[in-house]
């Protein structure tokens, strides 16, 4: 991954200072699926794909067709895939409170979880290990519950002022994840994005428009060959 590292820290410092906050246009478990009446009544049954995360799903400050899983629905629907996408975005969530937020998210059917949370945890300080157990905890409730649904989790990158144990813990925490629960791993959500003023907006802090269609770009490759998995057919 590059990116430049002082671009990156001014990043994460200003981050901090929004994201730790709920924001209340954060879109919570919005669907993005055509209306009934658009779609072929003969035609299976969409499957669907929930982004669960903060303030980067939730498109902050953008309209929701702006943000990344809206541009991945569009993606979808050109090819002709049968799946519909939730955005279940939440600004400023951490992972404990993805945790205690997730029961309410799988009341409707999940068949591919794209789980976005930890930027927050890492931007307070907390305990990688507690943010370790709460994303375990909140993909074991999505699999007791649909247990064929795919995990996909979106990798991130702790400050570089908390020190390199602390980010090599932080930043490992997701592939290991990845490992244990045989899930799909986005090793960088802001990959090309984070630190670069172009592509983000005025605050220099979240993605504007033009950034959000890399991150739909770099979820999409990962995200891809998933909706082709025979166990979906």
């Amino acid at each position: 991954m590059l990116y430049n590292t002082r671009a990156f820290l001014l990043l994460f410092s200003l981050f901090g200072l929004a994201c730790c906050q709920n924001q209340p246009e954060a879109a919570q478990s919005l669907p993005l699926e055509r209306k009934a009446g658009d779609t072929n009544a003969g035609a299976p049954p969409r499957k669907t794909i929930v982004f669960f995360g903060n303030s980067l799903t939730a498109a902050y400050q953008l309209s929701p067709e702006q943000g990344f899983p809206a541009l991945i629905q569009h993606k979808i629907d050109s090819l002709g895939l049968p799946y519909q996408c939730v955005n279940a975005g939440l600004s400023g969530e951490t992972t404990a409170d993805g945790k205690n937020r997730i029961d309410w998210v799988l009341q409707q059917p999940v068949d591919i979880f794209v789980l976005e949370l930890g930027g927050n945890d890492a931007l307070r300080g907390l305990p990688v290990t507690e943010s370790k157990k709460n994303l375990q905890t909140i993909i074991d409730r999505v699999l007791d519950k649909y247990p064929r649904c795919k995990i996909v989790l979106a990798g991130m990158l702790a400050p570089p002022n908390l020190g390199p144990a602390y980010t090599k813990a932080f930043s490992g925490m997701y592939p290991d994840l990845a490992k244990t629960n045989r899930a799909a791993l986005i090793p960088f959500l802001l990959d090309g994005v984070g630190g670069e003023p172009a592509l983000n907006l005025e605050d220099g802090i979240h993605p504007n428009v033009e950034g959000h269609k890399i991150v739909a770009e770099t979820v999409w490759t990962v995200l891809k060959p998933l909706l082709q998995d025979k166990i979906f057919k």
